[in-house]
C-alpha cells in the first residue's frame, strides 16, 4: 500500500496541470437565427402575448448564447430582457435609427448573453444604396431594412468573432439580390481575418440568385454541420399552420471558413399547435477555431 505522503504528491501536481488546460467548450457557442413574429393583434390566439413564454422557453432549453432576431418590436425586446436578466442587445429600429422609436416598428436586434460575451463595437446599416441613410428603402423593396451587426469577444477566452443579422425584404426581388451582395461587400475586409456569423431570415429558398450570392462567400450551416441536420428541411409554418411548410427554408445561419459547425436543427417544436413564431428557429452550435 502507497503512503498518503506519495499520494499527495503525485495528486497535487496533476491538479495544478489540469487547471491550466482549457476547457474545450470555451469557445463554443450555440447560435439562433429566429424570426419571432412582430406582435400582431390581429393573429388572435398566435399574438405575442400568447407566444412570448414559447420564445423564451426554446431560448432557455436550447441554452442559446447568441440569438439573431428579425421582427423584433422593442416591446418584445423587453419582454426578453425582462425574462433573461444576464442578456443584452445591440440594434436600432429600422425606421428612424432608435433605440425608442415611436411608433414601435422592427429591430433585427442581437440577443446576447453577456456573462460569456462582450461587445467590442457594433452598428446598423440600411439594405439600400445609401447604407447609412436611416430609414432608406433600397432598389425595389416594401420597407426599409438593415443588417445589425457586432465585434464580440468570448470573455473566458478573448476570441473574437463578427455577427451580422438581417431581414430581407419580403417583396423586392432586386431587393433581395442587390442586399446580399452589399452584405458580402461589407464583409470583405473580415472576411478572412476573423471568425464570422450571419443569421436572417432572407425571404429566398436555396434555389434562389441570392442564395448562391451569398454561399460564395459564406457557408451554409445546414450543409457543413458535422452531425446530419436536425428537423424539417424548412422553416416558415405557412401562418402558424404546419412545422416547416415543404419548399420554405427561408430562415438560415452561415459562417466563413474559421467557424466550424458541430451540429445544426430547425427546431419545430409546438405546444398542443401553438407554435412560437410562423417561423422556425434555426440552431447551430458552432466552435470558433
Amino acid at each position: 500500500m502507497k503512503s498518503p505522503c506519495i499520494l499527495i504528491w503525485i495528486y497535487i501536481p496533476f491538479f495544478l496541470f489540469a487547471s491550466f488546460i482549457p476547457s474545450a467548450t470555451s469557445q463554443e457557442l450555440n447560435v439562433l437565427s429566429f424570426n419571432i413574429r412582430y406582435p400582431n393583434p390581429n393573429d388572435g390566439v398566435h399574438y405575442w402575448p400568447n407566444r412570448k413564454n414559447l420564445v423564451s422557453s426554446i431560448i432557455r432549453f436550447y441554452d442559446a448564447d447568441i440569438i439573431g432576431l428579425q421582427e423584433a418590436f422593442r416591446l418584445q425586446l423587453d419582454d426578453l430582457s425582462a425574462d433573461f436578466p444576464n442578456f443584452q442587445w445591440v440594434g436600432v429600429c429600422r425606421t428612424d435609427g432608435s433605440t425608442q422609436p415611436d411608433p414601435d416598428n422592427e429591430f433585427s436586434a442581437i440577443f446576447y448573453n453577456g456573462q460569456k460575451l462582450k461587445v467590442l463595437k457594433s452598428g446598423t446599416y440600411w439594405l439600400s444604396p445609401t447604407p447609412q441613410v436611416i430609414g432608406s428603402k433600397g432598389w425595389d423593396a416594401a420597407l426599409p431594412r438593415i443588417v445589425t451587426w457586432a465585434q464580440f469577444e468570448i470573455i473566458s477566452s478573448g476570441k473574437q468573432f463578427y455577427h451580422y443579422n438581417t431581414h430581407f425584404d419580403h417583396m423586392g426581388v432586386e431587393a433581395r439580390v442587390k442586399s446580399a451582395q452589399l452584405i458580402l461587400d461589407t464583409l470583405q475586409p473580415i472576411i478572412g481575418l476573423f471568425p464570422i456569423v450571419v443569421t436572417g431570415d432572407f425571404n429566398v429558398n436555396p434555389e434562389t440568385e441570392v442564395y448562391r450570392t451569398l454561399t460564395k462567400g459564406l457557408n451554409d450551416a445546414f450543409y457543413t454541420s458535422e452531425m446530419p441536420h436536425h428537423g424539417p428541411q424548412a422553416t416558415f409554418t405557412n401562418g402558424f399552420l404546419f412545422p416547416g411548410a415543404p419548399g420554405t427554408r427561408i430562415d438560415y445561419i452561415f459562417t466563413n471558413d474559421q467557424m466550424k459547425v458541430l451540429r445544426h436543427a430547425i427546431i419545430s417544436e409546438n405546444w398542443s399547435g401553438l407554435f412560437p413564431s410562423d417561423h422556425l428557429p434555426v440552431y447551430a452550435k458552432i466552435l470558433i477555431e
